[in-house]
């Protein structure tokens, strides 16, 4: 049984989804708590000290225990969400308080104990880029079941198509599947692989086939209801259309 685990991720790939499933699971209370930018949101809301008054090393050390306290969401299981780029940040910070390991598994292992890695990931990249777009554009992230807004980052705003902005998005989701990919092999890491196609598909069977690897009792499937629901509508399918056939002109 694993006590601990990391969602490696990037946008868009349902980490949401699988987050909310994984807490109503009973199996920790996974976000990204080591994004920098987020950082000082996370500790204001624990309670901790500003960073500007401590030492980097007391702030990280600090900062590490809330965050594992919170991803195990009063259980005995840890949960994090990580994108790809905020993998560097992580490695950075818990050598505050770990220094002289080896960056990426030792450093996370030292932290957070044996790990279950989870490769999520998304097969369509122009659908994850069309989403990642019109999210940015329009400011909302993410709806429940019902329609209701979760998260909106932004004022409405209606998404407008962008050839260029996709195709550069395209490429640089294509890159970071294949940094995830190197990292593990460099790491001697094998992840437990999931894909967005397959967990926004069959929700119950993807929970409970990771809970199986983390050694945990799955949920029974008439009790597992995703708290989020897609936003992939008929502009999200003129888009994907509209960029295959543009980006077929182009080659």
């Amino acid at each position: 049984m694993f006590h601990a685990y990391i969602i490696c991720g990037t946008p868009r790939t349902g980490s949401t989804l699988l987050c909310r499933l994984l807490q109503s699971a009973g199996a920790g209370d996974p976000d990204s708590f080591f994004g920098l930018r987020f950082i000082p949101e996370w500790a204001e809301g624990w309670g901790l000290p500003a960073a500007e008054t401590m030492s980097p090393e007391a702030f990280a050390s600090a900062y590490l225990d809330a965050a594992i306290k919170a991803g195990k969401g009063g259980g005995d299981i840890f949960g994090l969400r990580l994108m790809r780029e905020n993998v560097v940040d992580l490695d950075g910070f818990i050598d505050l308080v770990h220094p002289g390991l080896a960056p990426g598994r030792a450093r996370f292992e030292r932290a957070f104990g044996p790990l279950l890695y989870i490769h999520l990931s998304r097969r369509d990249k122009v659908g994850q880029a069309i989403s990642l777009v019109k999210a940015q554009q329009s400011g909302l992230w993410h709806v429940a079941p019902d329609g209701t807004e979760l998260e909106r980052l932004a004022p409405s705003a209606e998404p407008e198509y962008d050839f260029a902005r996709l195709h550069r998005e395209v490429l640089e989701l294509e890159g970071f599947d294949a940094e995830w990919n190197t990292w593990f092999a460099e790491q001697g890491i094998e992840p437990h692989l999931i894909a967005y196609e397959d967990l926004s598909a069959d929700p119950a069977g993807e929970l409970a086939r990771l809970c199986a690897a983390l050694g945990i009792e799955a949920p029974d499937a008439v009790d597992v209801r995703p708290a989020v629901a897609k936003l992939a509508d008929a502009t999200s399918r003129e888009w994907a259309e509209r960029y295959r056939r543009e980006a077929d002109s182009k080659r």
